[in-house]
């Protein structure tokens, strides 16, 4: 196993996920119902499914378009959905 590949991916997963709406939906969602270990298992079960279906993508992108272009498509599409719940559309 490559762990410098593993290190990558967690931190950067990690610290690009800490404090974002996912979280606060948790904690919300634990506060309101009182049972915080099956909104932790709801959580991680939901995780584990997005996840690996982009994984699973990436690894098929990656093998038909250049990783510059999917960058730039990501890059583009995350500035699209920002601007859109900037402005009341989404």
């Amino acid at each position: 196993m490559d762990f410098k590949i593993f290190v990558m991916a967690f931190g950067a997963i990690f610290f690009a996920e800490l404090a974002d709406k996912t979280q606060l939906i948790g904690l919300c969602l634990s506060g309101k119902t009182g049972r915080p270990l099956l909104v932790w298992a709801g959580s991680v079960g939901a995780y584990i499914i997005v996840t690996g279906l982009t994984v699973l993508i990436g690894a098929h992108l990656g093998k038909c378009l250049k990783v510059e272009i999917i960058k730039y498509f990501g890059g583009a599409l995350f500035v699209l959905l920002g601007a859109l719940m900037l402005f009341g559309k989404i």
